[in-house]
């Protein structure tokens, strides 16, 4: 029998969760989970903000009480520490000895990168196993090396289709004992961080989506209970807590598998309404597009977060968009309801990066740190990828990829009713165009954007977004 070590990252929660299962019977098992230093220094030089903002750590420190919470009636419990991973768990060993350490494989650079550093520093007694997971498919499944990722989604997609996804385990009735000599419990939120304990969601914002596993599981049965099957419709809409599935806070944490969601999805039986099934397959698009960006962030490494460190310059157009005060209602209304909530939906992330890199020209990466910054739902693989791909690099490379705000806005924002939610003074200007160009409408009231585009002049005037219209 051996003394385990769980070193738990982004897999908070006991059922589906590989590192629970040992090779042979444990005799105690510490499950130990590291908030890393590193995310309280600055977002970026310069910014005494810190790198995990309120609404994030929020989430994780739900996530992690819920998780002790179910480890608890399993016998077993939890240990959170704050500082660099490597040095805590070292400490933790000189307390609390173990024979095998089991930590699961992550994408991110900093994740490799700390496991590496661990491995030599552990005395050869001390076994380290990195655990396949957190992938709907296992590195054997896929028909290709991870070296030989394809370079766009709609490749991959085409060669993963008809593979069966890694099976879902049910949780564990019991887990070994805590050992004797082991300290255990985690700090208060108002000690790690004073502002996460004070940050409260935006009143106009939806329901918070409280951390933890039992939560992840309610918000996708309620998911597959009917939001589902309008999906394909409504996944654009930037309104309404239903429009689309958003439990990507639980499966960026862990709190949720992917394969988890795919066992829940294959349950349910076959409709012959066509529209319904075109939603199912929409959905299963959006876990393959993760999926791709969690194997790619594996195969780029550190060149995922680009070659260079963050620029130190203050830059007035990334505080202005960081603010939500460039102007741009859509864009504005998008980056208060981030800052918010720490949510926002995949159309309306996909306008506000574009706008940043492209109408600001702002380094791509500051938006991608902020977003790290604010997201409940980040994590490392998407956000990055995502804002690579936007910025015209990284997978399925197109410079010319542009998103016209004002066209976008007009299209999934006809009537404004967005923007004048996050921004109220807007609701005074007439239902459509004007409230997405109110300086062209009413401007004595409304300053001038802090860009306008000559790609826009075309869609407001075709729009009669004009003064006194």
């Amino acid at each position: 029998m051996s003394r385990v070590l769980v070193w738990l990252r982004n897999d908070l929660r006991v059922a589906d969760n590989p590192l629970w299962c040992v090779d042979t019977p444990a005799e105690t098992m510490l499950c130990v989970y590291v908030l890393d230093r590193r995310w309280l220094t600055p977002w970026r030089p310069g910014d005494a903000r810190a790198r995990i903002g309120p609404a994030r750590l929020r989430f994780l420190w739900e996530s992690l009480m819920a998780l002790r919470g179910e480890l608890l009636v399993r016998g077993s419990d939890l240990l959170v520490c704050v500082g660099d991973p490597v040095d805590e768990l070292q400490g933790v060993l000189r307390r609390a000895p173990a024979d095998v350490i089991r930590v699961r494989e992550d994408p991110g650079w900093q994740e490799s990168d700390d496991v590496q550093r661990l491995a030599s520093r552990l005395p050869s007694a001390v076994k380290l196993e990195t655990v396949s997971g957190g992938t709907l498919f296992t590195r054997e499944q896929l028909p290709f090396s991870p070296g030989a990722l394809p370079d766009t989604f709609s490749a991959f997609r085409r060669r993963v289709a008809g593979l069966a996804p890694r099976p879902s385990r049910m949780a564990p009735v019991t887990l070994p004992p805590w050992p004797d000599e082991a300290p255990r419990g985690l700090p208060p939120l108002a000690r790690v961080s004073p502002e996460a304990a004070g940050w409260r969601v935006d009143p106009l914002g939806g329901p918070w989506p409280e951390g933890g596993e039992r939560a992840g599981r309610e918000r996708l049965q309620r998911f597959l209970a009917g939001p589902l099957d309008h999906y394909r419709d409504t996944r654009n809409a930037l309104l309404g807590d239903d429009v689309s599935s958003r439990l990507s806070p639980w499966l960026a944490w862990g709190c949720l598998s992917a394969g988890q969601v795919m066992a829940q999805l294959a349950e349910r039986p076959a409709d012959d309404d066509a529209a319904v099934t075109a939603s199912r397959e929409a959905f299963v698009d959006e876990l393959l597009w993760r999926e791709y960006f969690h194997w790619a962030a594996r195969q780029d490494g550190a060149a995922l977060f680009g070659e260079h460190r963050l620029p130190v310059a203050h830059e007035p157009a990334l505080e202005a968009w960081c603010a939500g005060a460039t102007g741009v209602p859509f864009i504005d209304a998008a980056m208060r309801e981030l800052v918010g909530t720490g949510w926002l939906s995949n159309r309306a992330r996909q306008n506000v990066a574009s706008f940043l890199v492209k109408d600001l020209q702002v380094d791509w990466r500051l938006g991608a740190a902020w977003f790290e910054r604010w997201l409940v739902d980040y994590d490392a693989a998407s956000n990055w990828e995502n804002w690579r791909y936007v910025a015209g690099g990284g997978r399925d490379p197109r410079r010319d990829r542009y998103f016209n705000v004002m066209r976008q806005a007009l299209r999934y924002d006809a009537d404004g009713d967005y923007v004048a939610h996050w921004l109220p003074d807007l609701a005074s200007l007439p239902p459509g165009p004007a409230r997405h160009a109110p300086w062209r409408h009413r401007p004595a009231r409304f300053g001038r954007p802090w860009v306008e585009p000559e790609a826009w002049r075309t869609v407001m005037t075709s729009s009669a977004v004009v003064t006194g219209q």
